[in-house]
């Protein structure tokens, strides 16, 4: 979806120098937790007028397609990530004392669990209004995929084409793991779906009219600015313009994969990460895929050739494997283990690949803040916040159960407390 660009100046930066975060949440009634379609009134009340981007120091406000979501983003790279989770705790509980007044809150987690999208959506009427009725003409955005969807974006920088291709490698050989950690969407119209990252599940399906828009989500391995945008993206809009002849829609963030190139900003945007239940949780996930991918970039493991020979097939299986299992899916390619530094290792699970990059690169959240390095372990102990609303829920998941537990996660958010499953 479009975005603002980053002040002049700010961007590019060179690999690792910075750091860009969007967390989406819902706006929810506060009595029923049903969607709240009012982020119009919140930014509104948030800016003391009508708008779509409110500035709110080293953060800022935006709207989302669905007028029931609201993002929060670092106001340009952020030099470390260790005192995001305060900042954006900060944006929640304005955003919290701003929707109390009528009769709302934010709720987290990657999809609303009871929400029948063809019924409740309304799409934001105002701003990028003709790139977003594009999207709705050509896909239908009144479905899952589109307009109930909450996500982390992580954005990376790069400082030209070198750097550009090294972290594009690393990326995109990491990128089917991310659900494991991140996996926070397990119902579906009150319904458990079999897929522990249900929002990932129709993600790569939203552009089915247009294929090349999304791919297989995992990256072609493409290296250079110059081949990405006449082969990767020139492809795409080829493919759209019999039904895009305007070009409403030929822009770089068209390109649906799971990360994808911002050569408008100097950075690589990752795509895959359903919303924790609090910014702590959301910061903790950060920082280990951060500090993964800095050891990939630094050749640990795997040199960069070796990183560039991967082909999306083998990736994409085991991205498929990790959206429906999560920390639980079976990691079974030798090569694959080999390129995480586990040589020799048998089949493990999806978790465990994690707890061991784990500990050779974050133990303990090394360079991070103590308490995001408590909720890292909580993530890999008990696993996935999926797994722990599906434990919370029980076998029978009947729809006051599935109220009380939403509620509880409605309050994590708000304290910026880790969800516990009883």
């Amino acid at each position: 979806m479009p975005a603002a660009d980053p002040p002049e100046g700010e961007w590019p930066l060179g690999l690792f120098q910075g750091f860009g975060i969007e967390l989406e949440y819902m706006l929810v009634r506060s009595e029923s937790l049903d969607v709240f379609p009012a982020a119009d009134r919140l930014l509104e009340a948030a800016a003391g007028r009508p708008a779509s981007d409110v500035e709110m120091g080293d953060a800022e406000w935006s709207n989302e397609l669905a007028l029931h979501v609201v993002e929060f983003k670092t106001a340009g790279p952020a030099p470390a990530l260790a005192p995001l989770p305060g900042l954006f705790q900060e944006q929640v509980r304005h955003a919290n004392a701003l929707l109390a007044p009528l009769g709302g809150r934010l709720m987290p987690t990657g999809m609303h669990p009871w929400m029948d999208p063809l019924r409740e959506t309304r799409l934001w009427p105002d701003a990028c209004g003709p790139i977003y009725s594009a999207f709705d003409r050509l896909f239908g955005c009144s479905g899952h995929g589109w307009s109930n969807v909450q996500s982390m974006h992580i954005n990376l920088p790069f400082h030209d084409d070198r750097e550009f291709g090294r972290l594009h490698a690393a990326i995109r050989l990491l990128l089917p793991l991310l659900p494991a950690l991140a996996a926070s969407s397990p119902l579906v119209e009150g319904h458990g779906t079999g897929s522990l990252d249900s929002r990932l599940t129709f993600y790569g399906g939203n552009c089915a009219r247009v294929p090349s828009i999304t791919g297989r989500v995992v990256p072609e391995g493409v290296w250079t600015r110059r081949d990405y945008e006449e082969g990767l993206l020139g492809g795409i809009y080829r493919d759209l313009a019999p039904l895009d002849p305007e070009g409403v829609l030929r822009h770089e963030w068209v390109n649906a994969r799971g990360a994808i190139a911002r050569f408008d900003r100097g950075a690589i945007e990752i795509r895959v990460l359903d919303v924790q239940e609090c910014p702590l949780a959301d910061l903790a996930v950060a920082h280990l895929i951060v500090e993964v991918l800095r050891a990939l970039v630094e050749e640990r493991w795997l040199d960069l050739e070796a990183q560039r020979a991967w082909e999306v097939d083998p990736l994409a299986r085991i991205y498929r494997t990790v959206v429906r299992d999560a920390e639980r899916a079976r990691v079974e390619d030798p090569r694959y283990l080999e390129a995480m530094g586990l040589e020799g290792a048998r089949p493990v699970s999806a978790g465990e690949v994690w707890a061991s990059l784990a500990e050779r690169t974050a133990p303990a959240g090394r360079a991070a803040d103590p308490a995001m390095g408590r909720a890292l372990r909580r993530i890999l102990e008990r696993g996935c916040l999926s797994r722990r609303i599906l434990e919370a829920l029980g076998p029978s998941s009947p729809p006051e159960r599935q109220r009380e537990v939403y509620e509880d996660l409605c309050d994590c958010l708000a304290v910026g407390r880790l969800f516990e499953a009883p």
